[in-house]
C-alpha cells in the first residue's frame, strides 16, 4: 500500500443504468421514461469518490467483470484520483449493476444486481493490508458478500484502523463485528432493523442510538433532509441538514454523507465535525443529477470545512 494511503474503500462498484420517469408504475403497469442515462456507481466506488473530491488519498478494493462497463467504472475511478490497484477484474462475472427509477419528486428505487461485486475474495481484501504503511480509515458497506466484510473488519481492526461500516443495505452483523465500527453508520430504516422499534424523528433516533452504543464504538444515523445525529464517547447531537432549494435527485446521496465523513476523520477531524461536513455534502448532492457526478468539491462546500483540510 501506498504511504500516502489515509482512506481504504473496500467495497461494489456498480453501472447504474438510471430512467427518468414522472411516478413509479403500478404492478402491472407500464410507463414511458423521459431518458435513460448511464452513470458510475456501487456504494463502494461512490464513497471513494465523495471522499476523493473532499481532499483524502483513496485506495478502493473491489471487483469488476472483464467488460464495457467494468472499464469505463474503473476510469472513472482514476479519473478522480482514486488508486485502483486493488482492483481485481473477473473474467467470467458481469459487471455489478444497478437498475434506479428516478421520480418527478426527486426520489428514486434501485435494484441492485451484485454481478463481479460478490465474486470479491476476503483473501485480496486482506492482501490489501499486506503492508507496513496502513490506512486510518477503512470505509466498508454491504452491497458485498458477509465473509468478506468481517475479513475487512478483521484486517483492519489488527492494523490498528479507524473502521467506518455503512451497513447499507440492511444485513444482520454479528456483535463481534459490529464492535470494531467507529462509527456505524445507517438510515432511519436500517437504525429500525437493528433495535426492533420505528425510527422517523429526533426521539426515535436518539433512543436508537443509545441501543446501538451498547454494540458499536460510535454510530451516526442519517435522517434526509433532518439532518444526522451521531453518537460517541465525547457526547452526542443533532446536525441539521441545511435548506436545499430544490431536490433533483436523492441517488447516492448518503454514499456523498460517508465518504466526506470517511475523509474528514482521516484528517483528524471529530466525529461531529466530520458529521457535519458528510451533512453538507449529501445536502449538496440531492440538488444534482446522479451520483457521484453530483458530489461537491471541498471548495464547493461552506465555511464548515475550513480548517479539516
Amino acid at each position: 500500500m501506498s504511504s500516502n494511503s489515509t482512506v481504504l474503500v473496500v467495497g461494489s462498484a456498480n453501472m447504474d443504468y438510471i430512467v427518468k420517469v414522472v411516478v413509479p408504475p403500478a404492478p402491472g403497469e407500464t410507463v414511458l421514461a423521459k431518458a435513460l442515462v448511464k452513470h458510475a456507481g456501487g456504494k463502494g466506488a461512490n464513497q471513494a469518490v465523495a471522499a476523493a473530491r473532499m481532499g483524502a488519498k483513496v485506495r478502493f478494493v473491489g471487483c469488476v467483470g472483464d467488460d464495457r462497463d467494468g472499464e469505463n467504472l474503473l476510469r472513472a475511478l482514476r479519473q478522480e484520483g482514486v488508486d485502483t490497484g486493488a482492483v481485481e477484474i473477473a473474467a467470467h462475472e458481469q459487471t455489478g449493476l444497478a437498475l434506479v427509477s428516478v421520480f418527478q419528486s426527486g426520489e428514486n428505487s434501485i435494484t441492485v444486481v451484485p454481478g463481479a461485486n460478490y465474486a470479491l475474495h476476503a483473501n485480496r481484501v486482506r492482501r490489501a493490508f499486506g503492508s507496513d504503511t496502513l490506512p486510518p480509515v477503512v470505509v466498508l458497506q454491504a452491497e458485498i458478500r458477509p465473509e468478506v466484510i468481517h475479513a475487512a473488519i478483521d484486517a483492519a481492526a489488527e492494523a490498528h484502523s479507524r473502521i467506518v461500516l455503512n451497513l447499507a443495505p440492511y444485513q444482520a452483523m454479528p456483535e463481534a463485528t459490529l464492535s470494531f465500527c467507529d462509527p456505524l453508520i445507517v438510515n432511519e430504516s436500517e437504525a429500525a432493523a437493528m433495535v426492533g422499534f420505528p425510527v422517523s424523528d429526533l426521539d426515535s433516533a436518539q433512543r436508537a442510538l443509545k441501543v446501538l452504543r451498547d454494540s458499536v464504538r460510535s454510530a451516526v444515523i442519517t435522517m434526509g433532509a433532518q439532518g444526522a445525529c451521531w453518537s460517541d464517547s465525547s457526547g452526542e447531537g443533532l446536525v441539521g441538514a441545511p435548506t436545499v432549494d430544490a431536490v433533483v435527485d436523492t441517488t447516492g446521496a448518503g454514499d456523498a454523507f460517508v465518504g466526506a465523513l470517511a475523509a474528514e476523520l482521516s484528517a483528524g477531524a471529530s466525529l461531529e465535525q466530520a458529521t457535519t461536513v458528510g451533512v453538507e455534502a449529501g445536502s449538496f448532492a440531492v440538488g444534482r443529477f446522479g451520483a457521484q457526478s453530483s458530489y461537491p468539491m471541498r471548495d464547493e462546500l461552506g465555511s464548515v470545512t475550513a480548517g479539516h483540510s
